[in-house]
């Protein structure tokens, strides 16, 4: 499956990964780039069949940021539209996302990768808020992301130096999930998305969105939003699901299916013996 040559889609159990393919400009972003970008996150948060989504780049780099030699016809207040989209698309996709990154992240690269969930990064991946060294201020969500995820006099020091670290330096910053070898980080994201594709998806999507949510949210409002996201999850066969696996000693296996008012809620709801699982009645998981 392909978005066009400068931008690969492939799907393998659930996990759909998303390559930026121009490695000649070491997969910076060019207008046709950005928008089979936006498309494709579009197409994946409402795809049902999607449960992870990993953004990499072909040719050992990740992103290289926006391509500044070809800045193409269109006013500049429709590029930052379509940034925009990129970045709020990224944020609520109601599914777990994994950066890969093996070379550089710069500049809306970087940030790009930090909208993911999780980057993974090897030991010779470099990064750079490279903007001010180009006469530009942050873009792609990087003023909100930066403060966020290393604090405020940190992400100062990020922006208007401009100065390129290495994966073990963004590590530390929490800026890098995981460092990985060359040589195994395929292996181990494909592991990563498997243990996260075989999670519950509508309960992994509320965790995300309250999460993103209680940043900017006082104690009382992510309560809440906490309320009401866990009488979503008990209205899924997840829940019994999970209480039945656990009853049966054996691993969940996690739907997202909508279990209220119908014969299939009964049924999902029961192990082997029939017997709805429920845990105690102060709601703990007892020792089988």
């Amino acid at each position: 499956m392909t978005a066009g040559e400068s931008l690969l889609v492939d799907d393998r159990g659930g996990v759909r990964t998303l390559t930026l393919n121009r490695p000649a400009r070491k997969n910076a972003l060019d207008s046709g780039l950005w928008d089979a970008l936006r498309n494709a996150l579009d197409e994946a948060g409402q795809d049902p069949e999607v449960r992870v989504l990993v953004v990499t780049g072909a040719g050992g780099a990740f992103c290289s940021g926006a391509d500044l030699s070809n800045p193409g016809r269109a006013h500049p207040l429709r590029k930052m539209r379509v940034l925009t989209d990129i970045a709020l698309l990224l944020h609520e996709l109601p599914v777990p996302t994994i950066a890969k990154i093996d070379g550089v992240a710069v500049g809306a690269g970087w940030n790009l990768a930090l909208g993911c969930d999780f980057v993974v990064a090897t030991p010779r991946s470099t990064f750079s808020q490279i903007f001010s060294r180009r006469g530009l201020s942050l873009d792609l969500g990087g003023s909100w992301l930066l403060p966020k995820l290393v604090g405020l006099q940190q992400a100062k020091r990020l922006a208007l130096l401009a100065e390129t670290i290495d994966a073990e330096h963004a590590h530390r910053l929490n800026l890098v999930t995981w460092v990985e070898p060359e040589d195994t980080i395929d292996a181990f994201v494909d592991d990563l998305a498997g243990r996260l594709g075989a999670g519950p998806p509508v309960a992994l999507a509320q965790t995300k969105a309250l999460l993103n949510e209680g940043a900017d949210r006082t104690l009382r409002e992510s309560l809440a939003g906490e309320a009401r996201a866990q009488a979503v999850n008990f209205a899924t066969a997840d829940a019994p699901e999970a209480f039945a696996a656990f009853a049966e000693k054996r691993d969940a296996r996690f739907t997202g299916r909508w279990a209220i008012g119908g014969a299939a809620a009964g049924k999902s709801a029961s192990g082997a013996s029939g017997v709805r699982q429920q845990p105690d009645t102060n709601g703990r998981e007892e020792d089988a």
